[in-house]
């Protein structure tokens, strides 16, 4: 027998039964399904036995690890049906590229008719699976061997990513039969995964999933079409470039190719910076450039680059941050913690903001205020500005796309614009690369070397900015006139080098240790690189350092 202490009470269980069977006798104390158990302060899944005293707590799908391993789950049991209806050595790819939303879109390469009527066998196929409650077995196998069986199965982005595997094994997910690798936990059977729905999209399918927010309820699909489409260029980039994946990078890495694609990769940005300059100036109307994106994505060196851009065209432009318009701090909103909240648009003098503005527009001469955010106080510091007819005002600020933010503002003398790292690499087809990972690694480097910030904080802090992003900023980025994406194709392999440090830092028994923990492994798939190729003017170096701008 093993003696576990839940909470404060314990139990005498016997020795060889899973955690899976200890979580359903504990059920009615949780809302939500029990996904994972941790084990004294380590991360388990359900089907592993009890070995041994231990304290045992639990994770529902509502925890972020909980949920992640539902996506996978899902992933999982989608990628099995495909297999039942198509069989084996079809052609077929199936890629999990990225998220919409709620949405997962996963690209079906190989076949023409990825109609309604295939959606719904592909659909029916997947609900069988679930019916069964098919066991998902784990197993560590020879890398050697690994490699062996995916080549079999056709996975050849599988076998150029374990290429640069340094451990000597590999854990392999077993599914009835089909074998596929995941990064991170699995449920235990296929009888989890109770939400879902399949709908056609472009050239594949979406695989709507509940939010972490409310795992148990699917809401609608809402089809964002800029972001799709700002995807999908960054997807041809990619291809481009002959990069799809981790491994296609390392490959790269290691025969000597990085540079040049770093520089083809800066050169792309470049190219756009100039679109979008080139579609303002030829507007002829605008005076406010309104950019605004989540934490980390690189605004300061776009407004930067786009400014010398903008310059060519005859342009005058003039920084604007919106965080000088914070009320005083006193005057500042809290959140239900009691915490200020500087996230939502309570927290800028949106009025004075619009006056400034309209003055500006109307051709007087304005006084702009600075916040001082050691004071938490507003302060006017002699910078007086009048528009003449070729200045143009670059205003960045998480609420730029927010009407009601310059909603006395003409719509004709405003162009908006989205900013966000999105991603086109995956670890392999089935296994993306989140654009919050990048962006979470981008600040924790960057905080840690302009503010003295640990990882600890930093990570701490993520899950309240995401918030403040779901609610102020994503809803608003379908009303901008472009998107700019600001990821590199190589910004990992160079962040890598900075971030881990970081986050060998953080104890076994802090918070925070299973989110370090899981960066780390996945910095593990990455060579490194130097960052003495990338150029001073390039977004990466907002973040690792040595940018020419003031960033």
């Amino acid at each position: 027998m093993a003696e576990i202490t839940i909470g404060h009470e314990e139990y005498e269980i016997p020795e060889g039964m899973t955690y899976e069977e200890l979580a359903k006798k504990h059920q009615d104390a949780y809302e939500d399904p029990i996904a994972l158990a941790v084990v004294d302060g380590k991360i388990c899944e359900l089907f592993k036995t009890i070995e041994g005293n231990s304290n045992v707590s639990f994770m529902t799908i509502k925890d972020d690890a909980g949920h992640k391993a539902y996506v996978r789950t899902a992933t999982i049991i989608l990628m099995k049906a495909l297999r039942n209806l198509l069989g084996d050595n079809t052609g077929v790819v199936a890629k999990v590229e990225y998220t919409i939303g709620t949405g997962y879109y996963v690209n079906i390469k190989g076949k023409d008719d990825v109609d309604q009527a295939f959606i719904d066998r592909l659909s029916e196929e997947m609900r069988s699976i679930v019916r069964a409650k098919k066991p998902i077995k784990k197993s560590s196998l020879p890398i050697a061997k690994a490699v062996h069986l995916f080549a079999e199965q056709g996975m050849t982005d599988k076998v150029k990513l374990f290429k640069y595997r340094k451990s000597s094994s590999v854990n392999v997910y077993e599914l009835d039969g089909f074998y596929d690798y995941y990064y991170g936990y699995m449920l235990p059977d296929t009888g989890y995964m109770q939400w879902f729905e399949l709908l056609p999209y472009e050239d594949g399918l979406i695989m709507n999933l509940p939010a972490k927010s409310d795992p148990c309820t699917i809401v609608p699909f809402v089809n964002r079409k800029m972001l799709f489409s700002t995807l999908r260029q960054a997807d041809a980039w990619g291809e481009r470039m002959g990069i799809s994946s981790v491994g296609d990078l390392n490959n790269a890495i290691c025969s000597g190719e990085i540079a040049d694609l770093l520089l083809v990769q800066e050169a792309l940005q470049e190219r756009r910076i100039g679109e979008i300059a080139s579609e303002i100036a030829g507007r002829g109307h605008v005076k406010f450039v309104m950019i605004a994106g989540p934490s980390s994505s690189g605004k300061t060196t776009f407004s930067h680059r786009l400014s010398v851009q903008l310059r060519t065209y005859g342009l005058k432009p003039h920084p604007i941050a919106l965080d000088n318009y914070f009320v005083n701090r006193v005057d500042t909103p809290r959140d239900e913690k009691g915490d200020y909240n500087y996230e939502i648009l309570e927290a800028i003098d949106v009025k004075l903001f619009n006056e400034n503005m309209v003055d500006l527009l109307n051709g007087k001469e304005v006084s702009l205020p600075t916040y001082n955010f050691m004071t938490g106080e507003r302060e006017f510091r002699g910078d007086i500005m009048k528009l003449a007819d070729d200045d143009i005002l670059v205003i960045e600020g998480i609420h730029g796309l927010n009407d009601k933010m310059s909603y006395s503002l003409p719509d004709e003398s405003k162009y908006k614009i989205y900013i966000s790292a999105l991603t086109s690499l995956n670890i392999d087809d089935h296994n993306r690369i989140p654009t919050t990972d990048g962006r979470l690694l981008r600040r924790m480097v960057r905080d840690a070397r302009t503010r003295g910030a640990s990882a600890k904080r930093t990570i701490h802090m993520w899950p309240n900015v995401r918030k403040g992003e779901e609610e102020n900023i994503f809803p608003f980025q379908e009303h901008a006139d472009t998107f700019f994406n600001s990821a590199s194709i190589f910004e990992l392999a160079a962040l890598k080098q900075f971030a881990e440090p970081l986050l060998y830092e953080i104890g076994e028994d802090e918070p925070e240790y299973h989110e370090a923990k899981r960066l780390l492994k996945f910095l593990e798939y990455f060579l490194g690189i130097s960052i003495d190729t990338i150029p001073n003017n390039s977004i990466v170096r907002e973040f690792v350092g040595g940018s020419i701008f003031p960033v």
